[in-house]
């Protein structure tokens, strides 16, 4: 059974050197010479790094064209549109940032390239607003923010490996001047009010009107030629599954996450007007939240005010259970949970406990409404004109997770739900690292077994058809790696993929100095152990017998941590005193390193370590 103890074997016996600062290239320089026995976990970490990269490649092979066009029925519809073409490589740009190949960024690269051609040429007939392309500028016309941050789960995460890509630089400023209302061509903000004024919105700007089923299940098609994953048997069930999804006029907490595209491109250059936008239009739902019983309301007037009679209301809000019609029966359908990526976004920038702060009382004024419901304490998920309903067993720990991994304090961690990660940072389970390693490697041969069982055809298969094998499988690698948390599933549904277009958490991240590039060096395996407030413990180890490796080590996902100083072993603690460091690794050797850090001292950025200045 692995153990700690067998982690840190051999940890004592190392050779430590250290440089002065200058530029943040190399703030100092460590090196480890400490023999270490390739621990299980590492072997598996490379083995789950390279089934990827090959899994990757085969599923864009038999679903992707030269061009990186999805093949795949072309539709626009929120069950199947252009924002589940590009899902399909979700993941894949976390994976190279983790250290896979370059040919999974490339190939990532390929396919939003792609989607941009195809869906700026594809055409609806019906509907209205997208009847001169599905794109417009590169960005779709009109869409709800829960489509549209699944539409960008890849575009968000490319400048963790490519920051200085012209093209993400530009389409960056271009995408977020949409929403912050420095575009007058596309005016879905109001300054004066600090709202986006629908809760569909895009490149040609806000539905400024109650929107249709059509709007929402695009053209008629015979659904029989396809799998429908929502169930629907014929296009009228298609169409009438949008029935009740007309109340879209108004701001939503689900305009949140076009946080997530503003906070890329601050990160590029730190322009303030972009981190101005993204406090002042958060701040704006602390405070609807403070004014409604602690509770963020789903609901804002274009008088920028809250219906304190209705503020349950609207698309995807509080009190939202339309009827499916293939089953006859209401469906709960709250995503307002999904709004807490903007309040992440605003504690990456700030260190402000204020934004966690909302979620704690919003989950308290929820828990005061506990009942015993068939003899189990229960809390509500939804709230409508009779008040709460939708009740569940146990507490609401939604976002629980989250807000403890940025606050990373214990009254938090009391307040998120048990999870299999946090047993292994307690040292409670030491076998956690291969059981997860070994779980990804086996959803990874899954899905590529169903690929090659899928029969499917181009002209049979709609855009989301393969999104439940697309194989990249990153949560083990970002949790144990890095630290990192991989933003949950969303709380409605235990089947639904992980929500899309979230900006990347994680303690630590790694660089390859010598191959200039984002993710560990090859032979290369990191273990994160601890996370407390101000402190780290990792171990890192040198697979290769025969070359030794370089790696750069940076505090935080986009270097918003500053660590102090560096500790192998039982050796004594070197300053660091910057956001990175460097770290070479003689063969065959590896150790634990303990970190000191102050977290959220920097401005995030997306820049590489080599190319700032400390």
């Amino acid at each position: 059974m692995l153990s700690r103890r067998n982690i840190l074997a051999g940890a004592s016996a190392l050779v430590l050197s250290s440089v002065g600062r200058s530029a943040l290239a190399a703030p100092a320089a460590f090196t480890i010479a400490t023999p270490m026995v390739a621990p299980e976990w590492a072997l598996l970490q490379r083995e789950l790094l390279k089934a990827n990269e090959a899994a990757c490649e085969a599923f864009f092979a038999r679903y992707f064209d030269d061009r990186g066009y999805l093949l795949a029925f072309e539709r626009w519809g929120a069950n199947d549109g252009p924002d589940d073409a590009i899902e399909n490589v979700k993941d894949w740009p976390t994976l190279h940032a983790l250290g896979a190949g370059d040919r999974v960024l490339e190939l990532a690269q390929k396919a939003f390239e792609g989607n941009v051609r195809q869906y700026t040429a594809a055409r609806t007939k019906d509907v209205p607003f997208a009847r001169e392309g599905m794109y417009f500028r590169e960005f779709p016309v009109m869409s709800d923010w829960q489509h549209l941050s699944e539409g960008l789960s890849v575009f968000n995460l490319l400048g963790l490996s490519a920051p200085n890509d012209p093209r993400f630089r530009a389409r960056a400023k271009r995408f977020s001047g949409f929403y912050t209302g420095e575009d007058p061509t596309t005016p879905n903000y109001d300054g004066k009010l600090n709202i986006i004024r629908s809760m569909i919105t895009g490149s040609r700007g806000p539905m400024l009107r109650k929107a249709t089923p059509l709007d929402w299940a695009g053209d008629p098609f015979d659904v029989t030629h396809f799998y429908m994953e929502h169930g629907e048997r014929s296009y009228e069930e298609t169409l009438r599954h949008y029935d009740e999804y007309g109340d879209v006029v108004g701001d939503s907490p689900l305009n949140l996450q076009a946080t997530s595209l503003v906070m890329n491109a601050y990160m590029l250059d730190h322009e303030a007007r972009y981190r101005d936008w993204i406090l002042k239009y958060v701040d704006g739902w602390i405070e609807r939240a403070r004014a409604n019983g602690d509770v963020i309301p789903s609901k804002v007037g274009l008088d920028g005010k809250v219906p304190k009679d209705r503020w349950w209301s609207g698309t995807y809000g509080w009190g939202f259970s339309p009827v499916a019609p293939h089953t006859g029966q209401r469906e709960d359908r709250n995503r307002v949970p999904r709004a807490v990526v903007g309040f992440m976004n605003a504690y990456l920038l700030t260190g402000d406990d204020k934004y966690l702060d909302v979620w704690r009382r919003q989950n308290d004024a929820i828990n005061a409404q506990k009942k015993v419901v068939d003899g189990k304490v229960s809390t509500p998920r939804m709230y409508g004109p009779k008040g709460w309903y939708a009740y569940a067993p146990g507490e609401y720990q939604l976002n629980g997770l989250e807000i403890w991994y940025l606050s990373m304090k214990a009254s938090d961690r009391a307040r998120a739900a048990a999870h299999p990660w946090l047993d292994w940072l307690d040292g409670k389970d030491a076998s956690y690292p291969a059981k997860a390693l070994r779980g990804d490697l086996e959803r990874v041969r899954a899905r590529a077994q169903a690929q090659r069982d899928d029969a499917s055809t181009p002209d049979t298969r709609l855009a989301d058809a393969a999104l439940d094998i697309n194989p990249a499988s990153v949560t083990a690698l970002i949790q144990l790696m890095e630290g990192g948390i991989h933003i949950a599933r969303p709380p409605w549904s235990k089947s639904s993929p992980s929500q899309g277009g979230a900006l990347h958490y994680a303690r630590l991240r790694y660089f390859d100095p010598e191959r200039r590039r984002a993710g560990v060096p090859q032979d290369v395996a990191a273990l994160v152990e601890r996370l407390t407030d101000d402190e780290t413990g990792v171990s890192l180890v040198n697979l290769s017998q025969v070359a030794s490796r370089t790696v750069t080590i940076q505090g935080g996902a986009y270097g918003e941590h500053r660590i102090l100083s560096a500790a192998i072993g039982e050796g004594a603690a070197q300053a660091v005193d910057a956001s990175a460091f460097t770290l070479r690794l003689a063969p065959g050797s590896g150790a634990r390193l303990t970190l000191k850090m102050k977290r959220h001292a920097n401005q995030p950025t997306l820049s590489f370590p080599w190319d700032r200045v400390v």
